[in-house]
């Protein structure tokens, strides 16, 4: 199985418990991971370079998903519009399109450089908030979707959705010191990303790809 993730640390959580879920020499010679920007990874599935992956939420309506996302109540802190003249962010797909349905104009910076900008004291409209603001509803950055072995990753959605990972602090801290950031707000982060979709995200996810 080829298995395609995004390369931020939203996904942290999902990737430790990706590590422990293989527990098999079998299942893990059988496993291959391939980390990315958002953008890549939605062409790395749509090209079947991987089987499953975590894609942005624009991408997901074109295939057969879980229950698994990316979600944000209220503030995100890693998906921001800088002050400026009108610019995407070429690694994002549904943050460019949240800014054009928000009717805001700026720079988009998503993912781990826009938390580090964040946390630096930059300044800048988050657009989770935004989006909350507008709607009462959280928002749905990415789905865990798939083209292939959908049993697998249908019960892999289910038993990380029921499993509270803990990140051993040697990994947070490695982690967070290649971003440059402290372990301690690296969990503080970590505790505004939610990834079980109930049926509030559902419903902005329905309210979002009809925009």
């Amino acid at each position: 199985m080829q298995f395609g993730s995004i390369s931020y640390l939203n996904l942290l959580p999902f990737q430790v418990y990706l590590k422990r879920y293989l527990k098999s020499s079998s299942e893990k010679m059988s496993f291959r991971y391939k980390r990315a920007v958002p953008s890549q990874i939605n062409r790395s599935l749509k090209r079947r370079e991987v089987n499953a992956a975590f894609i942005s939420s624009v991408e997901s309506q074109k295939y057969t998903c879980t229950d698994l996302g990316i979600i944000a109540y209220q503030k995100v802190y890693s998906v921001l519009l800088l002050p400026g003249s009108e610019e995407s962010d070429p690694a994002s797909a549904t943050s460019n399109r949240l800014a054009k349905v928000l009717d805001l104009h700026g720079k988009v910076l998503i993912g781990d450089a826009a938390l580090k900008y964040y946390l630096d004291g930059g300044k800048g409209i988050d657009l989770a908030e935004a989006w909350y603001e507008k709607t009462g509803l959280p928002f749905v950055f990415a789905r865990l979707c798939y083209n292939k072995h959908g049993k697998q990753i249908q019960k892999l959605a289910r038993e990380f959705s029921r499993t509270k990972v803990r990140i051993p602090q040697y990994i947070l801290k490695k982690e967070a010191a290649q971003r440059g950031i402290s372990a301690k707000q690296l969990t503080w982060y970590l505790d505004h990303i939610y990834y079980k979709m109930d049926w509030r995200a559902k419903h902005t996810l329905k309210k979002f790809l009809g925009a």
